[in-house]
């Protein structure tokens, strides 16, 4: 397969999106919230609250790298290598949203590498007013070689350096047995989530959990210590995918406060002694 690279760099596709109270309580229930009694705001329809990584999930046009051939991508050789989220507006706990997707830039790692593929989801409201964008970086493996540029046409911002200390925060999480089975019912039903043979065909000894998922849960992490559950504090949280994450881990998170509404973050899987989420960093409305 080739990257057919004038059609990458023209793609856009629109999704319409209505979601209820229901959709949100069940990704944050996919998550693995309600385990208490503080996360009973996002759980429960009373003083619902919305997560603002549920933008994450917002205007999601599914596999769409499987349902266009014609782009040239193998969609069994895709990772998700990176998500961040940017907010503009708090989550409506009910609407109908518009997601249009588009790819911002492509780069040809050369011959027998990789090709990465960068996106941009903005979610608008029936207004037309924006409330999110989720933007992020796609693996695509051994697609490289097809002539695309070596480097990203715009230059991209550099991360803060972690310090050199321990964390200021850290926080270990259980996630549920049934994580991705849950997770899964809020869009992605990608079977690498939910079946074990699925899985074993491509090297894990069972299913594996969303990578989303994992980054939801430290979004939800980040949101609890660092703006004491204010949702309408977030405003940027985005982190690298580094390796999978099976359901019934216990998943850490190292946070890192740099002051003025700007923390980095880590997260890993101690009994494995791997990272999992790397170079996070969470921007947030001062207190």
């Amino acid at each position: 397969m080739k990257i057919a690279l004038e059609g990458l760099r023209s793609f856009r596709v629109s999704t319409e999106h209505q979601y209820s109270q229901k959709d949100v309580m069940l990704y944050a229930l996919g998550l693995g919230l309600g385990t208490d009694d503080a996360d009973l705001h996002f759980v429960y329809e009373e003083g619902l609250k919305v997560l603002p990584t549920f933008g994450g999930v917002l205007g999601y046009p599914g596999f769409w790298i499987k349902d266009h051939p014609e782009l040239g991508m193998d969609w069994r050789k895709v990772l998700n290598g990176e998500q961040s989220l940017r907010m503009h507006k708090p989550l409506p706990e009910k609407a109908k949203v518009v997601g249009e997707l588009r790819v911002t830039d492509v780069v040809d790692k050369g011959a027998g590498k990789d090709c990465l593929l960068y996106t941009t989801r903005e979610v608008r409201d029936e207004s037309g007013d924006l409330l999110c964008e989720v933007l992020n970086t796609v693996v695509l493996r051994g697609h490289g070689g097809f002539g695309g540029p070596s480097t990203r046409s715009s230059a991209t911002q550099a991360q803060a350096e972690r310090p050199q200390r321990d964390p200021d925060h850290i926080a270990d999480f259980n996630i549920l047995q049934q994580a991705a089975l849950l997770y899964r019912l809020s869009g992605d039903y990608n079977p690498l989530h939910a079946d074990p043979e699925v899985a074993r065909s491509v090297g894990f000894p069972r299913a594996i959990l969303h990578g989303a998922a994992t980054w939801g849960i430290a979004g939800h992490i980040l949101l609890r210590k660092m703006c004491g559950g204010d949702e309408s504090r977030v405003r940027e949280f985005g982190a690298r995918f580094t390796a999978p994450v099976f359901p019934g881990e216990t998943l850490r998170t190292e946070i890192w406060d740099l002051g003025l509404g700007h923390a980095l973050f880590r997260c890993s899987i101690p009994a494995r002694d791997k990272t999992v989420l790397d170079m996070g960093e969470f921007n947030f409305k001062p207190d």
